[in-house]
């Protein structure tokens, strides 16, 4: 019976030591390189160097170890064509019929954080995806293994069917053919940053060409809707403090909604450096308060909207403590989500065990990232810049100018309405939000839902809109109102009727000449 042959070239050396002997078992003669030629001759293991089938030593420090007729005509020969058997042994080149390869750890080098470039590009592995390509290539004659995860069923497989069928050769090649993919792309990825962060003085904002490496996470019980299926995917190199780095404590598992909810609750909080509390209701914002403490801050975004903040997702920027906690537990909550919970805060909550609890390290955002969105047959993308805000560039076009508490107030209303779906306005008094109207056809609905929600509390209280108003009516309803300070980007070409309606009834307002459209 012919011999065959099984090359073993691995970074995660998880299971391969168990792997290699259930193929010696049966008969196969292992080849492998390096580090995993030692890890299995040290767990007994009979093996084979590359360099003795090669005849050619290891050289330039490991760089060239597999690059060789020898190696890769054994993997790419098709044994079922006469003239490739023909060659393959006129050139001595014996068929490798298995392999077995996961690539140098380049993801974990460079997730490390402030890595040299030189240490990042040592990283990349170039023999290793280039015997899994081949492998893949010709899957119908050699097995490819990438996970070592599939060491098992390959083995059972092998054991009770003497090979492998040709629908588990193919799944296996096409993980393989995705795997190099993947790590291609975070590779590309990685440098087209580098590469960027050089060129953008030079107007070098987006690349020509982008891959999107993503790794499936977890499936979710189901889409928007029912009828729809869903998974959540993270990034390979998610930033620290983002959502994929969230850990669950407690309750369901996590829905479609509850992580695109989450998404929008997260970044809103991370706008405030003060204890903030962010109550989200489909991806918008029912009710933002700011306070000295998480517990007051909390208590002022559930009385901004006590009605829709039920079954809606809290995010805390402080660690949740146990009179926050008690205070939340008193309604219905889908998800809270915190950097920490102190252990009496879990306590608490452990009383109700369907709430789902969050825990997501803080983290520094990054400076400059994409934002994406699919359409059909293509993709958008825009950059996503860290916000900063320059107040005393904002410019006064009234002539009242807002008192420092108004100013404040003002800005708190602008971070809130910077995360608002558009038309949005957001109408806010002492560190709270009082209205908010959200996602309207035109700027005077946003203005009538906001002052109706904010009842009796609008007096006295501030404005914020994300874009210009093209007409004085949602001004003149705000001043009917009693708000006595509005900030918009300005930019209409009836800003002088926005600005003279202010002045009639005492309204500082300001433009910031930005604005925050959120579709």
């Amino acid at each position: 019976m012919k011999t065959k042959r099984a090359l073993i070239s691995v970074s995660d050396k998880g299971g391969v030591v168990d792997f290699a002997r259930e193929l010696a078992a049966m008969g196969w003669e292992i080849i492998s390189t390096g580090g995993t030629a030692r890890t299995l001759r040290e767990a007994g293991c009979k093996v084979t160097d590359v360099s003795e089938l090669t005849g050619f030593p290891e050289i330039l420090e490991g760089r060239l170890k597999t690059l060789h007729p020898l190696v890769h005509g054994g993997i790419l020969g098709r044994r079922d064509m006469e003239l490739h058997r023909r060659q393959m042994e006129e050139h001595g080149i014996i068929g490798i019929d298995l392999v077995a390869v996961n690539l140098y750890p380049f993801i974990d080098v460079v997730s490390k954080g402030d890595v040299p470039l030189d240490e990042a590009i040592e990283n990349i592995d170039i023999g290793g995806p280039t015997m899994v390509r081949a492998a893949a290539k010709n899957y119908q004659h050699v097995i490819v293994i990438v996970d070592p995860s599939k060491y098992n069923a390959v083995i059972k497989e092998l054991c009770s069917a003497g090979d492998l069928s040709q629908q588990t050769r193919f799944q296996l090649a096409v993980k393989a053919l995705a795997h190099t993919a993947y790590y291609d792309s975070v590779i590309s990825n990685y440098l087209e940053d580098h590469y960027l962060l050089d060129n953008r003085r030079e107007g070098e904002v987006f690349p020509q060409k982008i891959t999107l490496p993503f790794v499936k996470v977890m499936d979710l019980r189901y889409g928007e809707n029912p009828h729809q299926q869903a998974a959540f995917y993270q990034e390979p190199l998610a930033p620290r403090g983002s959502l994929a780095e969230a850990k669950q404590l407690q309750g369901k598992e996590l829905s479609f909604n509850n992580i695109n909810d989450l998404q929008a609750a997260w970044e809103m909080a991370g706008e405030f450096d003060e204890p903030v509390a962010v109550a989200v209701k489909h991806t918008n914002p029912c009710g933002v308060g700011i306070a000295g403490n998480l517990l007051d801050a909390y208590q002022k975004a559930y009385a901004a909207d006590p009605v829709s903040i039920f079954g809606g997702i809290v995010a805390l920027n402080r660690e949740v403590d146990r009179e926050t906690a008690m205070q939340m537990q008193e309604i219905f909550l889908e998800v809270v989500v915190a950097p920490s919970f102190s252990p009496e805060a879990l306590e608490v909550f452990a009383q109700k065990k369907d709430v789902r609890l969050l825990e997501i390290p803080s983290g520094v955002r990054k400076e400059r990232g994409y934002d994406y969105k699919k359409v059909s047959g293509g993709l958008l993308l825009q950059d996503d810049l860290k916000e900063r805000y320059y107040v005393a560039q904002w410019k006064t076009v009234t002539e009242r100018k807002p008192t420092g508490l108004e100013l404040k107030n003002l800005l708190f209303a602008l971070k809130v309405v910077k995360h608002v779906k558009s038309n949005a306005i957001v109408i806010a008094k002492g560190g709270q939000t009082l209205g908010i109207g959200a996602g309207q056809m035109n700027r005077v609905g946003a203005v009538k839902i906001a002052v109706e929600q904010a009842g009796n509390n609008v007096k006295g209280s501030v404005m914020a809109s994300d874009a210009f108003f093209p007409f004085k009516d949602g001004v003149e309803l705000a001043a009917e109102h009693g708000v006595t300070a509005i900030v918009q980007p300005g930019g209409s070409k009836r800003d002088t009727e926005a600005v003279a309606t202010c002045e009639k009834f005492n309204i500082a307002m300001l433009f910031t000449g930005k604005r925050y459209f959120k579709h």
